[in-house]
């Protein structure tokens, strides 16, 4: 499988880095990188294991698929799986409003990385 994160879900773990290194916590920004980086690797090695996210009627997301970043539960990966590539939608923390979030995302072309 191939892989693809999308520009949205870098500014997602990039915005999320920031914000524990503004709380001075380095210590939990690089854990939760590495947390990131661990997950989606557990993605790729077994794209159907994440939990099917139907409720959502934006067209571009059929097959919205999404996994819990070890170690920050509250945090969720969305990633659909097209054809050989495994396409890292958004990394969101479970309070924000998820479906307005996800009811405006577009995909972009997954070879674009």
């Amino acid at each position: 499988m191939k892989l693809s994160v999308l520009p949205s879900a870098r500014t997602d773990i990039r915005k999320q880095i920031e914000y524990y290194l503004e709380l001075d916590l380095p210590r939990v920004a690089d854990r939760f990188q590495l947390a990131v980086s661990g997950s989606i690797s557990a993605i790729v090695k077994r794209p159907s294991a994440g939990s099917p996210r139907q409720r959502y009627h934006n067209p571009a997301l059929r097959g919205l698929r999404a996994w819990a970043v070890k170690g920050f539960d509250q945090f969720r990966i969305y990633y659909l799986v097209r054809e050989d590539t495994v396409m890292v939608v958004r990394v969101l923390h479970d309070k924000r409003d998820i479906g307005a979030i996800l009811e405006k995302q577009t995909i972009d072309d997954p070879d674009a990385d």
